[in-house]
């Protein structure tokens, strides 16, 4: 690869890692072409881009961007494939609903999630139990409204309450 081509690809990974607040590095080697393309598919649904990139180029784009996030080295060894989403949780969700029963790839190597960083398989399953931040907000909207509710629904019975316990007094 030409010198030229080299920057330009910087160029491009760090604009991702500039857009993107999340990003997941993974290796996808030994998948077959239809595995790969399924793969892409996947991403592309669920809103996750996916971009293969030499580990070299990738710590390049992260020095230009000027963020140092310590301890990253470790997941950059073999190839990998770098996972650039919105939402945190989302990837990790997808590894898991791609790879099925019998595969086990794409294998998570890092995640740099709400700026921290995860390394190795074992944190696959903390980070797909995050909540993302649109599901954080609704939970929280659903805590204050349900004492409302409740309220709004005692203040609606109780003029039946009262016209039942007045009822009862009378016929008595």
């Amino acid at each position: 690869m030409k010198k030229e081509d080299k920057i330009k690809v910087v160029e491009q990974i760090s604009e991702k890692i500039l857009q993107y607040p999340h990003f997941y590095i993974t290796d996808a080697t030994g998948l077959n072409a239809k595995q790969t393309e399924d793969l892409r598919r996947l991403c592309f649904k669920e809103h996750v881009e996916l971009m293969v990139v030499k580990n070299t180029l990738f710590k390049k784009a992260l020095d230009k961007t000027g963020k140092k996030i310590d301890g990253i080295e470790t997941a950059l060894k073999s190839q990998s494939a770098i996972m650039f989403c919105e939402t945190a949780n989302v990837p990790a969700k997808l590894i898991k609903q791609y790879r099925g029963k019998e595969l086990q790839k794409p294998e998570l190597k890092g995640a740099y999630v709400e700026e921290s960083l995860y390394i190795g398989e074992k944190s696959l399953e903390a980070l797909a139990n995050l909540k993302s931040k649109k599901e954080l907000i609704a939970n929280v909207i659903l805590a204050l409204q349900s004492p409302m509710q409740n309220l709004i629904s005692q203040l609606n019975s109780a003029p039946n309450n009262i016209g039942g316990i007045l009822k009862t007094l009378s016929e008595k």
